[in-house]
C-alpha cells in the first residue's frame, strides 16, 4: 500500500446564507412589536433610511392625503415621494409635528397619571405616622409590597434584611394595614379577608374558623366547615356569601400600566354577499424608502474612498432592508390569503367550524418550504369578524371520524367548550356525558379525548366544577 500526496479538483452545489438572506430571514420571523424595534435600530443607524408617512397612524393623516394614497397605490407598496432637501432632513429627522388643525395634548395632560398603590401608601403613611423612625420603616416596607397589595414576607424576614428589630417590623406592618384600600399588607389571602371584615365588624370566632378554612371553601366542603365553626348551613352560606363580597387583590385596582393592544397583521372583510377580502394592516408594517437625493449630494462632494466606499454599503443595506420588508409583507398576506381559503367555513360559522390544517398544506400550495410558512404565522395574528385570532390558530390537527370524515381538533375543543359554559350546579356533564352529547352530534371522540382536551384548556373535572358552581362561581 503506498501513500501518495496529489490535488484534486470538485464540484459540489451548497446552499451559502448570504448576510442579507439571514436579514430576511430574521425579519419575516419578528412579530410586530420586535419588527418596530429592529427598523427604529436600522433606521437610527443607516442614514439613509427615511421612513414614509404611511407608517405613521392613519388618524395623522388628512383625509385628501389618505385617499390619493388608496387611490394610487391600492396594494401600499409604491415608494413615498422624494424627499426634503438635506439641510432642512437633518434639522427636522426626529421631529413628529402633529397633523395640521391638530391641537397637542398640554403638558400636563402628558406628564400627569393617576398614582399609583405605592404612591398612595407612601401619602398615607407620611400624614398618619407621627414618629419619624416609626414613619421611615412602613415607608420602606411599601416597596415590599406587590402589585395586588400583599407584603408576603414575614416579619422576621423584613427584620433581616432592614436591619430593624422584629417588634418594630410588626409596628410598621400593622401601620402599613391601617391604610387605605382595607388589606393591604397582608401576608396571605386569610390575613387580606380578615382585616376587610374586621373594619366590617364582622371578625367573629365562626368567621375566623372559616377564614382557617379556605381550601375547604374552595371544595364547597360545607359539612365539614359546619362542624369547624359550629354554625347551620343557613348561617354557613350567608358567611360565604359574605366573603365573596370581598376584594382578595386590594391593590390591584390601582394599577397605572397601559393595557397591551393586539395590533393585527391582517385584515379580513366581506367583500360583496358571498366574498372575503384579506389585506395588510397598514398600522403593522413599517414603510420606509431610500434617500437617494441625499445619497447623491454627498456622493457629489470631494470624498476619499473609504469614506465613499462606507456611503455605497449604507445605501446598498438601506435599498435591500426596503425590499426585505416588502417581500415579508407579501410573504405574510400570501399565506394569509391561502389560510382563509382553506378556513372560508370560519369566516362564515365561527371558530366551530374550523377544518384540520397543517403548515405542510399552506407551504405546498404556495410553493414555500414548511419552515418558511412557520416562521411567516409566528406572533402574527388576523382580524376577522369573530375577533382577533394569532394566524397559528387556524392551525388544528385532524380527528378521524371515521369512512374518510375528519374534524379539526380545535372545533371539536370549541364544541366542548360550549357545553360546559351551558352547565348549571345541577347539570353538569362527566366527560362520559359530553361524549354522548358530541355523539349526538356526529363528532364520535373517545373519553380520554375529551379528558385530553378539557386540561388542556384548563377546565377542571366535573366533580370540581360542581362544587366551585355550587359556590356561585
Amino acid at each position: 500500500m503506498s501513500i501518495a500526496l496529489g490535488l484534486e479538483l470538485r464540484q459540489t452545489p451548497s446552499l451559502v446564507l448570504t448576510p442579507q438572506l439571514q436579514q430576511a430571514i430574521r425579519l419575516l420571523q419578528l412579530a410586530g412589536p420586535e419588527l418596530e424595534a429592529a427598523v427604529a435600530s436600522e433606521v437610527a443607524r443607516n442614514p439613509f433610511l427615511v421612513r414614509s408617512e404611511a407608517t405613521q397612524p392613519a388618524g395623522r393623516l388628512r383625509p385628501e392625503r389618505q385617499t390619493a394614497a388608496v387611490a394610487d397605490d391600492p396594494d401600499g407598496w409604491l415608494q413615498p415621494a422624494g424627499p426634503l432637501a438635506a439641510d432642512r432632513r437633518l434639522r427636522a429627522r426626529r421631529v413628529s409635528p402633529a397633523a395640521e388643525g391638530e391641537a397637542l395634548p398640554s403638558l400636563a395632560e402628558r406628564l400627569t397619571r393617576p398614582p399609583g398603590l405605592h404612591e398612595r401608601l407612601a401619602e398615607q403613611i407620611g400624614a398618619d405616622v407621627r414618629d419619624p423612625h416609626l414613619r421611615t420603616l412602613a415607608l420602606g416596607l411599601v416597596g415590599f409590597v406587590d402589585e395586588d397589595g400583599y407584603l408576603r414576607e414575614s416579619d422576621e424576614e423584613l427584620a433581616n434584611l432592614l436591619g430593624a428589630p422584629r417588634e418594630l417590623v410588626a409596628a410598621a406592618r400593622a401601620a402599613l394595614q391601617r391604610c387605605e384600600p382595607t388589606g393591604v399588607g397582608a401576608r396571605d389571602l386569610a390575613e387580606c379577608l380578615a382585616l376587610q371584615l374586621a373594619e366590617r365588624q364582622r371578625l367573629d370566632p365562626a368567621m375566623r374558623a372559616l377564614l382557617a378554612r379556605l381550601d375547604l371553601v374552595a371544595r364547597a366542603d360545607f359539612r365539614r366547615l359546619e362542624r369547624i365553626c359550629g354554625v347551620g348551613r343557613e348561617d354557613l352560606e350567608a358567611m360565604v356569601a359574605e366573603l365573596r363580597t370581598l376584594d382578595p387583590r386590594p391593590g390591584a385596582r390601582f394599577g397605572v400600566a397601559d393595557p397591551d393592544f393586539a395590533v393585527p397583521d391582517l385584515v379580513v372583510r366581506r367583500d360583496g354577499p358571498s366574498g372575503w377580502r384579506i389585506a395588510l394592516n397598514p398600522a403593522a408594517f413599517p414603510k420606509l424608502s431610500v434617500d437617494r437625493a441625499y445619497y447623491a449630494e454627498l456622493t457629489s462632494l470631494s470624498l476619499d474612498s473609504e469614506t465613499r466606499r462606507f456611503l455605497d454599503g449604507q445605501v446598498q443595506e438601506a435599498s435591500f432592508l426596503v425590499r426585505a420588508l416588502q417581500q415579508r409583507a407579501r410573504t405574510i398576506l400570501r399565506v394569509g390569503r391561502a389560510i382563509f381559503a382553506r378556513q372560508r367555513r370560519f369566516l362564515e360559522e365561527g371558530p366551530a367550524a374550523l377544518a384540520p390544517l397543517v403548515l405542510r398544506e399552506v407551504a405546498e400550495a404556495l410553493g414555500l418550504h414548511e419552515s418558511t410558512v412557520s416562521r411567516a404565522v409566528a406572533g402574527k395574528s388576523v382580524a376577522t369578524p369573530h375577533g382577533v385570532f394569532a394566524l397559528r390558530y387556524f392551525f388544528t390537527a385532524r380527528v378521524n371520524q371515521g369512512a374518510g370524515e375528519e374534524l379539526g381538533a380545535e372545533a371539536i375543543r370549541v364544541r366542548i367548550r360550549r357545553l360546559i359554559d351551558q352547565e348549571s350546579a345541577e347539570t353538569v356533564l362527566s366527560d362520559e356525558e359530553i361524549v354522548a352529547r358530541l355523539a349526538a352530534e356526529g363528532i364520535r371522540i373517545a373519553r380520554r379525548t375529551v379528558a385530553k382536551y378539557r386540561e388542556a384548556m384548563g377546565i377542571p373535572s366535573s366533580v370540581e366544577r360542581r362544587r366551585l358552581r355550587t359556590l356561585g362561581r
